[in-house]
């Protein structure tokens, strides 16, 4: 029974336009709103290429200009530091690229369901009230606070270490022991940590895209096993790793940037990282691809169902097929190819196929290219960093032949 200060499902989904109609699981959050406070988002404009010079400008500019004052000798080896420029110039804009496509993707899928009519009217309604917890969860100040803290700690935590990687520009040269410079200083505290908070923010709001996903698993889908798309209505789902593809681009550029740095200043090998990077081609698959599983059950069983149903009416069908143009055929031949009952049996042959080949996976290999593409391409600058471009090449070309 409904408490009285607990709105019902119907009336909470029907009390906000916003859910029953368009709505984004990535614009809000105090970073959003800053953002929109400073005009650096406007409306339902992002204005990227005004948000991308902002954080370039804010995170790379400034070392340049503080290393020609401090350290002017060693500012080609900033401009050549492949690790920094790979996460100021190429990660951040990607992050910052990658909301937009998160946020289309989640709300495509949202209006196909619409569309489709894939949920009743009261399945709908759940699906409304689920949307909006996590719009709930999107405007939470509490998660954007954990993730500044957890961004800190790593920084704290991983300073010694990276220490004896960085770049003489980074470095003091005072003392014996290794000192940040006012450069490195910066780098540490402004610059690493605005690329680490973009990352947590795309992070946190695809996480909560996984918890709708989740919720719409949880939903009474109207669901049919000879739907064209052999996955019974839910091929549209294949899209949605596509959100994260950016940010697997962001973190597997991070990751090679320092083993190509490692290979080329501290003699490892790419054979070093073979273990690592196999546990991050899982990592990449479970996070981009594992949301899909979570309605591999009810495909499963829908294709159990669907082959027991249609099999049923293809025996009725093709006994009556049988008995009327094989055992009774005398006398009839002439009237054979006009007869409406062949078309129907081949029309349900073909709908009986696409139950059998119903697939409990909603994989869309287009986006599954997209994903690898995203791992593949940052990690290619670390094999070539060992191995020449032109063996490299021709080892594709002999591969294709």
């Amino acid at each position: 029974m409904t408490q009285p200060n607990e709105p019902s499902v119907k009336q909470t989904a029907s009390g906000d336009p916003r859910i029953a109609g368009e709505v984004s699981l990535v614009r809000g959050g105090p970073f959003y709103r800053g953002q929109e406070l400073a005009s650096l988002v406007t409306g339902e404009r992002w204005n990227l290429g005004r948000r991308i010079a902002l954080a370039v400008g804010l995170g790379w500019l400034p070392l340049i200009v503080i290393t020609l004052l401090s350290k002017p000798h060693t500012i080609v080896g900033l401009l050549t530091d492949y690790a920094v420029n790979v996460r100021m110039l190429i990660a951040v804009p990607a992050l910052l690229a990658g909301q937009i496509l998160m946020e289309r993707t989640f709300m495509t899928i949202v209006r196909h369901i619409r569309k489709a009519q894939l949920l009743s009217p009261s399945e709908q309604a759940k699906m409304d009230l689920a949307i909006a917890g996590l719009v709930r969860l999107r405007d939470s100040v509490v998660a954007e606070v954990i993730i500044v803290l957890l961004v800190y700690l790593h920084s704290a935590t991983m300073a010694g270490s990276r220490m004896g990687i960085a770049g003489a520009w980074a470095l003091s040269d005072m003392g014996a022991a290794l000192h940040l410079s006012p450069a490195g200083w910066y780098y540490a505290l402004v610059s690493q940590l605005l690329y680490q908070f973009l990352l947590g923010i795309s992070s946190w709001k695809w996480l909560i895209g996984i918890c709708f996903l989740f919720r719409l698993s949880r939903l009474d889908l109207q669901l049919v096993p000879t739907h064209p798309d052999q996955h019974g209505g839910l091929g549209f789902l294949g899209m949605a790793p596509m959100g994260i593809a950016p940010t697997v681009f962001v973190v597997c550029a991070a990751i090679g940037s320092t083993w190509r740095t490692e290979i080329l200043r501290h003699e490892a090998h790419l054979l070093n990282f073979k273990l690592d990077a196999t546990v991050l081609v899982v990592i990449v698959l479970v996070v981009a691809m594992g949301p899909l599983v979570l309605f591999a059950p009810r495909l499963i069983r829908l294709r159990r169902q669907g082959i027991l149903q249609y099999g049923i009416l293809g025996q009725l069908q093709s006994v009556e097929f049988h008995k009327k143009w094989i055992l009774n055929l005398k006398g009839q031949e002439d009237d054979f190819l006009a007869a409406p009952e062949v078309s129907t049996l081949t029309d349900f042959s073909a709908s009986y196929e696409n139950v059998e080949k119903l697939q409990p996976f909603p994989l869309d290999l287009g986006t599954l290219g997209g994903v690898v593409l995203a791992v593949v391409a940052p990690i290619l600058p670390v094999v070539l960093a060992e191995i020449p471009f032109i063996t490299v090449l021709k080892g594709l070309l002999n591969a294709v032949k």
